[in-house]
Formats: structure tokens, C-alpha cells, sequence
């Protein structure tokens, strides 16, 4: 490792204690810039790359300690970082010295991290240990804490260990799963992020289906439905259960941001499921939401559907107009339909921060594919039946669109 300590890392110098402001976005691309850094350098020196990684973990944290984390936005580049530099560790070639050193490193970084922000190395741990001698040497270590934190916390007394996600995933990388199980009764007395290992455990002794039963039982200690079915989705897919794991589970594991990345997901997790098929599952899981529902349709290339989504319940006008002008060209029609609709749910006072652009911008668009497929008059009249409530919603849209009518 000489060559390693030897080499001058571009983001060190960045990364000094308290080194950003408030703002997160400088930080959030000081963060990508290191990880790029990282990986090319991984790429040509695996060992020297990891030791990057390392540096990179041990300063991260104190860096960023007085970036406003509320929005979530630092959190999560932080764990985006993780999840992409532990392969880079557990896979350098190094000796066992060298890895036991690293993995010192970055346990005393995580029991120094104030936030917390790179917690979620615990879960990591067994990986980055490599090795089942490594993993049961870390395991025999952090045993003892993490017994007498769960112990106390059994009687009445809160306490918090952090090595405890770390001595669970060593215990899973060592294969030493009744020990996982035995740790982990009675139920009541822990938490998911606990429990999940004991999932994972059943599973890796072929047990799929006590794993599956373990997880529901969960339900009675308040855990999400999502944490458990992203579980049970594992352990299914894992064993090739995938038509079991797609009806019982794959809709609440696979919830992201919008509809579109939910339905992302879907479609790359089960690619033997066609994308109409996949939209219909997840329409009749989701009632009331057939509107949201719009651009996952449009995405897969089901205009028809996706109009007849977005007029079942409300979409985003927003999203509808944006519909119409980038279709206006090459299909007119489903353009035509996507800005009837978006002015539909504006006159019943649908969206977000509504404007007079946005109506102006809606009948724009509609009156622009009209033209392209000769249905100008038809269109001006629908137009006109959609604005003529007298109501408030109604005297804006007349009002934003004075002179186009």
C-alpha cells in the first residue's frame, strides 16, 4: 500500500471539516466529482481505488456537517456514494492486514459520524469484511455491545449501539445464521432494520418460505408494508418464485418518487411482463390514481391508454400540456386529447400553482395539433364548453384565454 499513501486524491482537499456552507448543492457535486475520481482510479489499481474509497468515507461526514440536510438531497448522494464504492472495496485485491486496517478505519469513522451519514455502511459490513474469517473475526468483536444494547433496551432502557448493524450483516456474511435468529427473539423487542437480517438468514439456509412467514409476522410491530415487501420480494425472486413475487409483493416493493419511476422499476424488474399488462396490474392496485398513471402509459408508447387515464381521475395539467407540445408533430391526436384534458382538470381547479400561462399554454398546444389534423372548429367548441361554467375556475380560464375564444 506504499503507491496508496503515496498518491495525491484530487477531492482530499476538498473535503476538509466543515468545508461547505449551508447550500447542498455544491456539496452533492463535490460528492459525485470524488466518486468519479475514485472509480477511474479503481479501474487501472482496485487496491488503490479502495483506498480512495476509504479516505473518501472517513472525510465525507465532517465535511458536510453544516450542509442543511431537510430536503434529504445530501443524504442521499452520500448513500448513492456508498452503495457505488463498496464493490470497489470488497473487491481489492489486498491482503487480510490491509482489509482489517481499512475496516478500522471506517469504524471509527461511522462511530464518529455526528449526523449520522454514512450509517448505512453497517449494513454493508459483511461485504466489505470479503471473507467469512474476516466477517466472523468482526462479528466475535462487536457481539458483546451489541448484546448489552439490546439487553438493556429489553428492560426499559434505551440504548443505542452503532456497531449493531454491523455485528448482524457480519454474522450473515459468516454463515452463521442460527446465531442471527437467536439474537433476534422476541419480536417485539426489535426494530426492522434488525429483523431483516433475520429474514435474509432463513432465506440463506433454504428456507424461503419461514423467511416470507417471519416478515409478515413483522406487521404486528408496526413495520411498513413497503420494508416488508421489498423483503419478501427478495427472498421470492431469489429462490426464481417471480410470478409469486410479482402478485403478492412487487407493487408496494417497487413505490418510488412518481408513477413513471414506479413503473420503471416494474418493467425492469420483471422484463417478462409486458408493459400494458404491467400498467393494468398497477392501475387496479392503485384506485383513484388512474390520472398518475398518465406518463407511465404515454412512456411505453399506450397513448390511447394513457388519455383514457388521464381523463378517468385528475393529472397534472402540467404534465398533460408538456404531452400535447411534444406531440404536437408526430401524433396530433393523442397531443389534441392530452390538452383537451389538461384544461378538463383545470376548470376543475386541478394542479399545482396554476397561471394564466398554463392555460394559455394548454390551448395552445390544443389548437396547434387541431390545426395539423383539421379539426380547428370542433376543438374551439369543446374549448368553449369547458370554460363556460360560471364558477371561478371558469372566469379564470375565460379571462386567460380573453381574445383566443
Amino acid at each position: 500500500m506504499a503507491a496508496s499513501a503515496k498518491h495525491s486524491w484530487e477531492f482530499v482537499r476538498r473535503f476538509r471539516r466543515h468545508a461547505f456552507g449551508w447550500k447542498s448543492q455544491p456539496a452533492i457535486g463535490r460528492i459525485k466529482e470524488a466518486v468519479s475520481e475514485i472509480k477511474k482510479v479503481a479501474r487501472k489499481d482496485a487496491a488503490l481505488g479502495a483506498e480512495g474509497a476509504v479516505t473518501f468515507l472517513e472525510k465525507v461526514s465532517p465535511a458536510i456537517e453544516h450542509v442543511d440536510g431537510s430536503s434529504g438531497a445530501i443524504g442521499t448522494a452520500v448513500r448513492r456514494a456508498i452503495d457505488a464504492l463498496v464493490p470497489i472495496l470488497a473487491k481489492a485485491p489486498v491482503d487480510r492486514d490491509t482489509r482489517m486496517a481499512w475496516l478500522e478505519r471506517l469504524f471509527d469513522a461511522q462511530c464518529e459520524d455526528a449526523i449520522p451519514y454514512i450509517e448505512s455502511i453497517g449494513d454493508a459490513w459483511g461485504t466489505l469484511c470479503a471473507s467469512k474469517d474476516v466477517a466472523s473475526e468482526w462479528a466475535d468483536r462487536l457481539m458483546m455491545p451489541s448484546r448489552d444494547a439490546w439487553e438493556r433496551t429489553a428492560a426499559g432502557e434505551w440504548t443505542f449501539f452503532t456497531g449493531a448493524a454491523n455485528f448482524l450483516s457480519a454474522l450473515l456474511a459468516a454463515e452463521r445464521y442460527d446465531e442471527i435468529l437467536e439474537y433476534l427473539r422476541p419480536v417485539n423487542l426489535r426494530m426492522w432494520d434488525d429483523h431483516v437480517y433475520a429474514v435474509r438468514a432463513l432465506a440463506a439456509m433454504g428456507r424461503p418460505d419461514d423467511a416470507i412467514r417471519y416478515a409478515e409476522d413483522c406487521r404486528r410491530a408496526g413495520v411498513s408494508d413497503r420494508a416488508i415487501a421489498i423483503a419478501c420480494e427478495e427472498v421470492l425472486l431469489a429462490n426464481g418464485r417471480t410470478e409469486e413475487a410479482y402478485r403478492e409483493y412487487a407493487v408496494d416493493a417497487n413505490r418510488a418518487g412518481t408513477h413513471l419511476a414506479w413503473f420503471r422499476a416494474l418493467a425492469k424488474k420483471y422484463p417478462h411482463r409486458t408493459p400494458d399488462d404491467i400498467l393494468a396490474y398497477v392501475v387496479e392496485e392503485t384506485p383513484g390514481e388512474e390520472g398518475k398513471w398518465f406518463a407511465a402509459a404515454k412512456s411505453a408508447g399506450l397513448y390511447d391508454e394513457a388519455i383514457r387515464l388521464a381523463n378517468r381521475s385528475p393529472c397534472s395539467p402540467q404534465t398533460l400540456t408538456r404531452a400535447a407540445r411534444d406531440f404536437a408533430g408526430s401524433k396530433p391526436e393523442f397531443a389534441l386529447e392530452a390538452a383537451i384534458a389538461a384544461l378538463k382538470w383545470i376548470s376543475h381547479g386541478y394542479g399545482y400553482e396554476l397561471t394564466s400561462r398554463d392555460v394559455w399554454s394548454a390551448h395552445h398546444h390544443a389548437m396547434k395539433a387541431a390545426e395539423a389534423i383539421d379539426r380547428v372548429d370542433v376543438t374551439r367548441e369543446r374549448i368553449r364548453e369547458l370554460v363556460s361554467k360560471d364558477d371561478a375556475w371558469g372566469r379564470f380560464m375565460v379571462a386567460s384565454l380573453r381574445g383566443e375564444l
